[in-house]
Parts: structure tokens; C-alpha cells; sequence
């Protein structure tokens, strides 16, 4: 009982931040809708450029990546401390659910994959985190995955269907990392590296599309 309130009150908490706590700057765009303006690209292929996997429609305002071959794209900008939302959905045509990511402190040099914490996409796993090449997060010890040390598992699953929208709000502020998916609070951890770094977003075997993505700064 005193898991489920302490969970109750933690996403209000994380519900209300953006709209209470002073140290949250205004929002920005990290996509435009119309191109990719902002972002830099690595993939396994270096005979391929950007756009023959990562394309943008700009009359539904999304990006769609091919899902192979394997690689990421990755803000111009570091952030450190941030709120960061952004929607996800499986191509709506196959509905062939696969794996992505979303990439946090991103740390040179480029490769894959680079150190960063990962706010896993793969289906039926959104929400968890995976912490790659040395990146540090504590959670509840309950939550490591012990066949894959690096792996934080979430709390619970709340994806939709595939082929439809899902929501992510990932906040990044000083050395804590909270996950929502679809509004419901899903993996939380303590204890990161407080550095600056890229955002990516992963190409790793299914098509995927992204949209409305946003970023708010976080003082610390």
C-alpha cells in the first residue's frame, strides 16, 4: 500500500512540474516539422547520408526513419537538465512493432552505440532504461535486469497499439531521470552523470515515426 501511494504522489509530482517548478525555462521545438534543421546523423553505413534512412513529411509534421541501417540522430546542441516530450509510433501500415530509443547526455566520440542513457522504445518495453558504454543510473534494485546488468526495467507497460501515437515525457533534471509514457509514470532513476550531452533517436531494425517534439530547459 505504501508502494501505490508513494507512486500516486510521485506522478503528480512529475505531472505538475513543468506548470510549478520556476526552474523550467519555456518551451522550444527540436523539430520544425518541415526538415531537419537542428539535427546531425551517424550511421553503420558511411556511404549513406541522412535522408536515405531519416525523411520528413512535412504535410503530417513527422519524421519517419527506415529503421536500418543501424544509427541515430543527434541534436546539434548539448542540454544537461531538461523536460523533454515527443510522440512515437510503429509504421501505421505494417504495424511491425521493433526496437528505437531515445539517447540522453550523449557523449563523444560518435559510434554505436554511444555513451548515454537510454529511454528504451522497443516494443512492449518503452520505459525502460538502458545505460550504455559506462553511464550511471541507480534505481530500485528490484527494477536491474540480472541477465542484463545494464538494463533498468520499468515499473509498467502502457504502449498503445501499433500503427498508433504514443506520448513520451522524459525528465532529465541534474542527476534524475523520470519517464512517462502516455501520461502514466513508467521508470525513474538517481544518481547520472550531471553533464551536458546530445538527444538522439535511434535506427535500430523497424520503421518509426516521430512528431511534436519539444524541449524545456531545467536550471539547476
Amino acid at each position: 500500500m505504501k508502494k501505490a501511494i508513494w507512486a500516486v504522489v510521485a506522478l503528480l509530482a512529475v505531472g505538475s512540474m513543468a506548470q510549478t517548478d520556476p526552474r523550467v525555462g519555456p518551451k522550444t521545438k527540436l523539430f520544425n516539422g518541415k526538415d531537419m534543421a537542428g539535427w546531425n546523423f551517424l550511421l553503420s553505413d558511411k556511404n549513406l547520408k541522412m535522408e536515405d534512412v531519416w525523411s520528413v513529411d512535412p504535410q503530417q509534421g513527422i519524421i519517419v526513419c527506415k529503421g536500418t541501417p543501424a544509427g541515430y540522430i543527434y541534436t546539434n546542441q548539448n542540454y544537461t537538465s531538461f523536460i523533454l516530450t515527443l510522440e512515437w509510433r510503429w509504421s501505421p501500415v505494417t504495424k511491425h512493432e521493433g526496437n528505437s530509443g531515445v539517447l540522453l547526455r550523449v557523449q563523444e566520440p560518435h559510434k554505436i552505440w554511444p555513451k548515454s542513457i537510454e529511454a528504451q522504445l522497443y516494443s512492449k518495453h518503452a520505459g525502460d532504461f538502458w545505460l550504455i558504454d559506462g553511464a550511471k543510473l541507480e534505481t530500485d534494485e528490484g527494477r536491474i535486469n540480472k541477465g542484463a546488468p545494464n538494463n533498468r526495467v520499468r515499473m509498467k507497460t502502457n504502449e498503445k497499439a501499433a500503427g498508433e501515437w504514443n506520448h513520451y515525457e522524459i525528465i532529465v533534471d541534474g542527476d534524475k531521470v523520470t519517464l512517462k509514457v502516455n501520461g502514466e509514470l513508467v521508470n525513474e532513476g538517481k544518481g547520472a552523470e550531471v553533464i551536458p550531452g546530445k538527444i538522439a533517436l535511434q535506427s535500430e531494425g523497424a520503421e518509426i515515426h516521430f512528431r511534436n517534439i519539444e524541449i524545456r530547459p531545467i536550471r539547476n
